[in-house]
């Protein structure tokens, strides 16, 4: 399975880097390949150290003013013009998508592919890796959403939650037919 990751590129501190290093080692060793934004730097490059050493495929998709940080030696590597088509390729190139701990760039590109299928342009599922409670306003957010009325379809729908990173691949896996 291509299962695109969405996370920061920051330097953070463990509590943030053991997560994205075992998320990365269960891709890694389950065959899986890494869509990611193809970065070489803070939390992408765990993600991808831990996916490549564990036997995984890296696809990365920099964009043009990031290209100096983009990774070496990723199995493939395509480079955008800008960061409205980085989203388009990241989600046209995955199965899946997992949310992980992010800043600005990271909450963009959740609530993208989440409206993407809210409206039926995608079926992909969709994993928030809710890392140290993370995202816990978020979570509360959707659930407002969804009691008020701004949701169209079930929240249990569109995203999953998952606290730790196995549940985030077995919920993926089981998504998807993978045994």
């Amino acid at each position: 399975m291509r299962i695109c990751v969405f996370l920061s590129a920051a330097d953070l501190d463990d509590r943030y880097r053991r997560p994205a290093r075992e998320f990365g080692t269960l891709l890694g060793e389950g065959g899986h390949t890494l869509v990611w934004g193809g970065s070489d730097v803070g939390l992408m490059k765990v993600v991808a150290d831990s996916v490549q050493e564990a036997g995984g495929r890296l696809v990365g998709v920099s964009v043009d003013f990031l290209s100096a940080k983009a990774r070496v030696g990723a199995d493939e590597m395509v480079t955008a013009a800008d960061l409205a088509e980085r989203k388009k390729l990241l989600v046209e190139k995955a199965d899946s998508v997992v949310v992980m701990v992010g800043g600005t760039g990271t909450l963009d590109e959740a609530t993208e592919i989440l409206e993407l299928k809210k409206h039926g342009h995608t079926e992909k599922p969709v994993v928030v890796l809710n890392t140290e409670g993370f995202y816990d306003g978020l979570k509360e957010q959707f659930r407002r959403m969804e009691d008020e009325g701004f949701l169209p379809v079930p929240l249990t729908q569109l995203v999953f939650f998952a606290e730790e990173p196995v549940g985030a691949l077995a919920y993926l896996e089981e998504s998807q037919g993978i045994q």
